[in-house]
């Protein structure tokens, strides 16, 4: 089990970039959130599989084709044992 918490930077808020991360993260099995932070940034919390949380987090890299991604930084962490992906308020 792999777990992340991850910041993506740029053009990523109000392009539906959380419901596209919804959809990705379920799509690869990856478990956890998504939320809007303050300062214009997407966070994200991760786990699951290795190769399913790197899947998940190279994929951030792209967003949906109206995001313009500038950086993803991520940083591993504690899995929560999430079960499912949401969007967070």
């Amino acid at each position: 089990m792999k777990a992340m918490d991850i910041r993506v930077t740029g053009r990523v808020q109000g392009v539906g970039f959380r419901a596209w991360t919804v959809q990705t993260a379920r799509r690869l099995g990856v478990a956890g959130w998504v939320r809007n932070h303050a300062d214009m940034s997407v966070l994200v919390h991760a786990e699951g599989e290795d190769a399913a949380v790197n899947a998940f987090a190279g994929a951030l890299g792209e967003g949906p084709s109206a995001a313009k991604v500038d950086r993803v930084a991520a940083v591993p962490c504690e899995a929560l044992g999430c079960e499912g992906f949401e969007i967070r308020r």
